[in-house]
């Protein structure tokens, strides 16, 4: 269940103020605004963030006076979303990180040009991101070991310009070292095509997974889902490739595609 006291939450329970307000239920103003009514109860629930054209639609159907999209302002000042504040608490204090990524380089690793890419410019969440990667540089406490599998996926897909490409994956031959492996899975069908997941570990043995969905980040602490997120994370890596391979993959797509 979402926090209550989360702004998303708020908001979701004074959309459902105006939706009653209006003599409307769930259905009715789904057909008015046409949005799914799947959404629109997990809004008011807290659980699905609302999007500014829901909002502003709601605001016309409801005459809110455009009250709705206003609160949405709430995000300018939000650096991470809601969803990853908890897990950005686990990853600053983990003293060891299992991560694959399916699609693009993990935030850990990428260069502020290819985060600003990413991010559509967004400056303060590129800060955001940038700052997070300190960990792996930091000496008290010593930075957390990071165990990195990315799909080969990862090297052909044009995030910004070449230069910026290629400046990345500079970037990822130039950060391994004792601490940090980086291990690439060859493009084919293997276990790790249903998503991206991050493992952290922390001092005191326990594990906790942080898991990429379509609509946000889910942070578990759940022995079972622990236990299939490791077994899941050991079955990519009989996949990949030995480091060494790995690196000379990423020389030849920046030889390659992105000169």
């Amino acid at each position: 269940m979402a926090d209550f006291y989360a702004p998303q939450a708020i908001w979701g329970r004074e959309l459902r103020h105006y939706r009653k307000a209006a003599g409307l239920t769930q259905g009715q103003l789904s057909e008015k605004v046409h949005f799914s009514e799947s959404l629109i109860s997990g809004v008011e629930t807290g659980q699905l963030p609302a999007s500014s054209a829901f909002a502003k639609r709601c605001d016309e159907i409801l005459d809110t006076g455009g009250a709705l999209n206003r609160l949405l302002d709430w995000r300018k000042a939000q650096v991470f979303p809601s969803y990853f504040g908890r897990w950005h608490e686990i990853e600053q204090v983990a003293v060891a990180l299992r991560t694959y990524e399916p699609l693009v380089v993990p935030g850990l690793l990428q260069t502020e040009r290819y985060a600003h890419a990413m991010l559509r410019g967004n400056d303060a969440a590129v800060a955001a991101r940038v700052e997070r990667q300190a960990i792996l540089t930091r000496e008290r406490p010593s930075a957390p070991t990071l165990r990195c599998i990315l799909d080969e996926a990862v090297l052909y897909r044009p995030v910004g310009t070449a230069e910026v490409m290629r400046e990345q994956l500079q970037r990822l031959l130039e950060v391994v070292n004792p601490r940090l492996s980086l291990q690439l899975v060859p493009h084919g069908v293997h276990p790790g095509l249903l998503g991206a997941f991050v493992i952290a570990t922390m001092k005191d043995g326990d594990d906790v997974l942080y898991v990429d969905t379509a609509v946000r980040g889910i942070t578990t602490g759940e022995c079972e889902d622990v236990w299939a997120g490791t077994e899941h994370f050991e079955a990519i890596r009989t996949e990949a490739l030995p480091m060494s391979m790995s690196l000379d993959l990423i020389k030849k797509a920046m030889e390659e595609r992105w000169t």
